[in-house]
């Protein structure tokens, strides 16, 4: 159906043409027809915020960040590279030039990366003295992250029945192809 319109009109079309039988439902559809939502004439903007030309510049020079910098919709935190835009909106307002505000955001990303760094450091050494488990990290990389979600089902694989099961099913019927490569007249 590559007609225009809402399913009324193709109903009837549809109907018209002999191609379908009047559904039950076509005369009451008739009379109250569905309501008709005006479309938008042009295609839509693209919603651009003033920061958005700094956070390009902030993955232009840390391109690693798009992977490393987990961005969680459900979080009300704003992402590094949104923080870093804003703090260079900031700075220029308070009357920094755009090259100074955005070296003085570039300092203020790179210590406070390093500090969080030194911070789960610091956390596993306390664990390793007191002779416990490290704590898991409080600022993981997004990769790391999934790769954590992933990791049950990747060793899932070498220890579930069934798929254990689906493994020694697959060598079976390669051992059995290879048997009749192997043999006159058969095969290919």
């Amino acid at each position: 159906m590559f007609t225009k319109g809402n399913l009324l009109t193709k109903t009837r079309k549809l109907v018209n043409g002999l191609a379908k039988a009047k559904p039950v439902w076509l005369k009451a559809m008739e009379m109250s027809p569905p309501p008709v939502f005006p479309r938008a004439e042009k295609k839509v903007e693209r919603i651009c915020l003033p920061e958005d030309v700094y956070i390009n510049k902030f993955y232009k020079k840390h391109p690693e960040s798009l992977h490393e910098d987990p961005i969680k919709i459900s979080d009300f935190d704003p992402t590094p590279s949104r923080i870093f835009g804003q703090r260079v909106l900031e700075l220029m307002e308070q009357g920094v030039n755009e090259q100074d505000a955005i070296d003085v955001a570039d300092t203020e990303y790179r210590l406070q990366k390093k500090s969080k760094k030194k911070a789960y450091k610091r956390l596993k050494e306390i664990a390793k003295l007191r002779g416990t488990k490290p704590p898991p990290n409080p600022y993981p990389s997004a990769v790391k992250e999934i790769q954590a979600e992933e990791r049950k089902y990747v060793q899932d694989r070498f220890f579930n029945p069934r798929i254990l099961e689906i493994v020694d099913k697959l060598k079976e019927q390669q051992a059995a192809e290879m048997l009749d490569r192997g043999r006159p007249g058969g095969g290919f």
